[in-house]
């Protein structure tokens, strides 16, 4: 039995690109608001376009959604100053990033950041999760993200995750965001089968890369929400 079986389901809406879009999350019931700081990403958008719209949901909102910026092969340094400089309140390394970024109390990030994963095997699953888990996990926030493999691209591809290694995962591991090919259609099943902490989504509810389709992300939530 999952560690969270009992604990309700958060959802994160990635690759955000736009005030309007972030708030309709918001106000849909989205716990994270993911914001992709990596060049490279169709879904990305540069600090200079992020910083006055966190301002806004901060100004908007009394209680906004936890808000992530997404960041790939950066060193700790830099991460810790872009959540200082955007206000963000945590950081999802989605590349080649070691342990000590996520564990050392030494890091900067230490408390602030968790991992994405992308296993090709329920071996490999375990021993990455084993590796970055953070020590210092606390339930208001992802422990660690599982993505579907893709061999050349760091994420967002629409390729649907292997639920039966993330289902063996989630046994073990608190607080596992569950990524990979989800959608407005395929979440209840995904939740059911998995039992993550909670799911994330980008290409499944977009109109167009960075643009999100907002009948998708209300039908994704609220699918996420009561399985």
């Amino acid at each position: 039995m999952s560690l969270l079986t009992f604990h309700p389901v958060q959802v994160k809406i990635c690759g955000l690109t736009t005030l309007e879009d972030a708030l309709h999350a918001a106000a849909s019931g989205a716990n994270y608001l993911g914001f992709i700081l990596y060049p490279p990403s169709p879904r990305a958008i540069s600090p200079t376009s992020l910083k006055p719209i966190i301002q806004q949901i901060r100004a908007t909102l009394s209680t906004p959604p936890r808000l992530v910026g997404v960041f790939v092969n950066e060193t700790a340094t830099i991460v810790a100053q872009r959540l200082d400089e955007l206000g963000l309140d945590l950081a999802q390394l989605h590349g080649d990033e070691v342990p000590w970024m996520v564990g050392s109390p030494n890091s900067p990030l230490f408390g602030r950041c968790y991992k994405a994963l992308r296993p090709t095997s329920l071996a490999e699953a375990e021993a990455e999760a084993e590796w970055y888990l953070p020590p210092d996990w606390l339930e208001d926030r992802p422990a660690l993200l599982m993505d579907a493999y893709h061999p050349t691209l760091q994420g967002g591809t629409g390729v649907t995750a292997d639920w039966a290694i993330m289902a063996q995962v989630a046994q073990t591991v608190p607080g596992l965001l569950l990524a990979g090919g989800l959608t407005p259609d395929n979440v209840v099943e995904a939740v059911r089968q998995v039992r993550p902490y909670g799911v994330d989504t980008a290409s499944g509810v977009e109109a167009r890369p960075g643009v999100k389709d907002r009948e998708r992300v209300e039908r994704f939530i609220a699918a996420a929400k009561n399985p």
